[in-house]
């Protein structure tokens, strides 16, 4: 579903290098956690997925679509929630949720399950029809992963997901990224909250000065540390 191939990027002119040819794989219905230090490169990497940033080298395709050479047709396979969302706060739910659902051509039928599902899902129903000004972070949060999940995509992508939910809505946005899973579909997503990407990864892969250093399922991260170790030990060995 996502394939990188000798991903670079650099930054003032060259001087700083925050992503350094990394190469890995999102198989369909599988949850793949992308870990890092701060400043890892984390981020970089998934800006160049979306196409906020254009990569210096190196391939990125979508469900087989590069995201260089058909950008539009990559990004309306996939749905994106960035760690610090930028939301049109002057529009109220509704008319947010309907916006994003008409930049993806989301039939009338479609947007109105998914709006009724997903509002219901995290109680954001009787807020809908309230500016999204007048919204706590949270409700912030999850008023941006709704519409998100608009276009029911094939790839989503998430940057710190569970920053600012209540541990309600983090617990139903992990059920609903295995779901989406169950399904044939993908999900890509970093986090700090190390005990979340153990229990929910299929597979992990850590970087750290823009460079991949450990990757493979926790069985596979366990045996190359030669002990049953838990993710949070293995990832402050692999980052010192």
């Amino acid at each position: 579903m996502l394939k990188i191939e000798n991903l670079s990027k650099s930054y003032s002119k060259g001087a700083t290098k925050a992503v350094d040819n990394i190469s890995f794989e999102v198989k369909p219905g599988e949850i793949y956690g992308f870990l890092g230090p701060n400043g890892a490169g984390k981020t970089t990497t998934i800006k160049m997925i979306v196409g906020l940033l254009k990569q210096d080298s190196g391939v990125i395709l979508v469900d087989g679509i590069d995201t260089q050479k058909d950008s539009l047709k990559a990004k309306l396979k996939m749905g994106y929630v960035p760690d610090n969302p930028q939301i049109y706060d002057k529009l109220r739910g509704l008319e947010y949720l309907n916006f994003m659902a008409d930049v993806y051509k989301v039939s009338k039928e479609d947007r109105s399950e998914r709006i009724k599902k997903y509002l219901k899902l995290f109680s954001l129903e009787e807020a809908a029809n309230d500016l999204i000004n007048s919204y706590s972070h949270g409700m912030k949060q999850k008023i941006v992963l709704t519409g998100a999940l608009i276009n029911d995509p094939d790839l989503f992508v998430l940057d710190e997901p569970m920053v600012g939910l209540d541990p309600k809505s983090a617990f139903n946005i992990k059920e609903v990224m295995r779901e989406m899973c169950d399904r044939g579909k993908s999900v890509f997503f970093s986090t700090h909250v190390l005990e979340v990407a153990e229990k929910i990864c299929d597979r992990i892969s850590i970087i750290n000065n823009g460079q991949i250093i450990a990757h493979g399922t926790m069985a596979e991260l366990r045996a190359k540390a030669g002990r049953e170790e838990s993710l949070e030990r293995i990832f402050l060995e692999v980052t010192q």
